[in-house]
């Protein structure tokens, strides 16, 4: 496993604050993806599940949701796939350890902007994160 340097834990974003829905079963992957995000300037809700996800969601309210895949009762394509007919241009990212599997799976990518792999990298998750601009955003 790849551990973040600590200079690369002091760089702070520079493309701008982002609202962003956090999805994960795991606590903590959750309040670290939070913590990390909320440390470069974002907004971050964080949910521990699916059903949640789809309670907070409304469109319009976030620039970019990211979810893990493997969760119980609800997974991540099956989060994906709710906002997405809720809001066809919002921007969904997937975490997940099954990466390799999930790059053969047509169907689920094309529900979804981008892959995280798990454990995720604070850099990985920053360079997902800056191509997806604020909507309303005056660049």
């Amino acid at each position: 496993m790849e551990r973040a340097s600590s200079s690369s834990l002091v760089k702070t974003s520079t493309t701008g604050q982002r609202r962003i829905l956090v999805v994960d079963d795991e606590a903590l992957v959750c309040q670290t993806v939070m913590i990390l995000l909320k440390h470069d300037g974002h907004l971050v809700t964080a949910v521990s599940s699916g059903e949640e996800a789809l309670a907070v969601f409304e469109p319009g309210k976030f620039d970019l949701v990211i979810t893990d895949f493997a969760m119980p009762s609800m997974n991540g394509r099956q989060v994906a796939e709710a906002i997405k007919s809720r809001a066809p241009g919002q921007a969904v990212g997937l975490f997940t350890a099954h990466a390799e599997r999930l790059r053969g799976d047509t169907e689920t990518l094309g529900l979804v902007d981008f892959l995280i792999e798990k454990p995720v990298d604070i850099d990985s998750l920053r360079e997902a994160v800056s191509k997806f601009p604020r909507p309303n955003s005056e660049n």
